[in-house]
């Protein structure tokens, strides 16, 4: 299994590519991109925008096909410009092309892919094969780019605008995640822990493929998961996948992200909903639980990088980062 891998921490200036490693950009997402541009700019990097992010590249649901995505992804990889790489969407491609990845690239120059929803399928494989410290957080068009970071609380904008630049810049610990709305405990208790999670169906997807995280990857480790468009029924199947495989019985503790349009089951016998399916599948399995934690399809993500340190504190409904996701520059 392979020792965590930091990226190097970004300087000012420094070169970040939005690129489109999964969905490609729609018609009308343009001024999106623009805001999101701004945003990462605001962070004080240089920002280039990938000629992937153009609508008349569509494929499909993609922005190219496996092939074209693996060359435009290994290309930033390569490239000692590049410092960070930043997803613009998410969708439905990257279980495409792992295998073409230049996994070698990764391990001489480790550097931030940052994303959710599709794009935690690339963090979760990447580390699993090489360790890499990827970043599950808001993508360019309508994370930095929706209506929240142009229209919402300037307060909290700046302070997650902060937070981000702090992840990428600096080798210290971000400490305690700041709290947008109420967290809520539950399973009380506290664990400490590295990260790891994303998408809870990417993950059930990665667990048939060569990219499946050792099990050894989840002893002692903060499993955060967040869904959307599914009904808790099949949230209730995916976490008894990760139950029959081991994992709920080596995780220290979960983090549970805001859902979307996760729907209730309901029925003469009674009413089931995320948390009575979450506690029904854990059983009697003493892990502290955090749950509607600021990540997930919603904006804005909190960041967590994946093999992190990071305490899950229920009884207080904290989340904290103890580690640096990147090295001294």
């Amino acid at each position: 299994m392979p020792a965590t891998l930091r990226p190097r921490a970004l300087r000012p200036g420094d070169l970040v590519v939005v690129t489109a490693p999964s969905g490609a950009l729609a018609p009308g997402e343009e001024p999106l991109l623009a805001r999101g541009v701004a945003i990462l700019e605001r962070m004080g990097f240089r920002v280039r925008v990938s000629p992937m992010v153009d609508p008349a590249r569509q494929r499909w649901w993609a922005s190219g096909t496996p092939a074209e995505q693996a060359a435009e992804l290994n290309g930033l990889l390569r490239d000692p410009e590049v410092r960070a790489v930043v997803a613009h969407t998410g969708g439905q491609a990257t279980i495409g092309y792992l295998d073409l990845i230049d996994l070698d690239a990764i391990r001489a120059d480790p550097k931030p892919i940052v994303g959710y929803s599709d794009i935690s399928l690339l963090h979760m494989a990447l580390h699993a094969r090489t360790g890499l410290v990827g970043i599950h957080a808001d993508i360019a068009t309508h994370g930095f780019g929706g209506d929240w970071y142009t229209l919402g609380d300037e307060a909290r904008r700046a302070e997650l605008v902060d937070l981000y630049t702090r992840v990428l810049t600096k080798a210290e610990a971000p400490g305690a995640l700041p709290a947008h709305g109420v967290w809520e405990s539950w399973r009380p208790g506290r664990a400490e822990g590295p990260l790891y999670g994303g998408l809870l169906n990417r993950l059930i997807m990665l667990q048939s493929t060569p990219f499946a995280p050792e099990p050894e990857r989840f002893d002692g480790a903060v499993l955060f998961w967040e869904e959307l468009n599914r009904p808790v029924s099949r949230i209730w199947n995916d976490l008894h996948v990760l139950r029959l495989s081991g994992v709920l019985d080596r995780i220290a503790g979960m983090v549970v992200g805001i859902p979307t349009e996760v729907t209730p089951h309901e029925d003469g016998a009674g009413r089931a909903d995320l948390r009575d399916v979450v506690l029904d599948v854990l059983a009697e399995r003493d892990i502290p639980v955090l749950a509607q934690v600021d990540f997930g399809h919603t904006s804005p993500n909190l960041p967590l990088p994946l093999g992190v340190r990071a305490e899950v504190d229920a009884d207080n409904r904290t989340l904290s980062l103890l580690e640096p996701a990147v090295l001294e520059a």
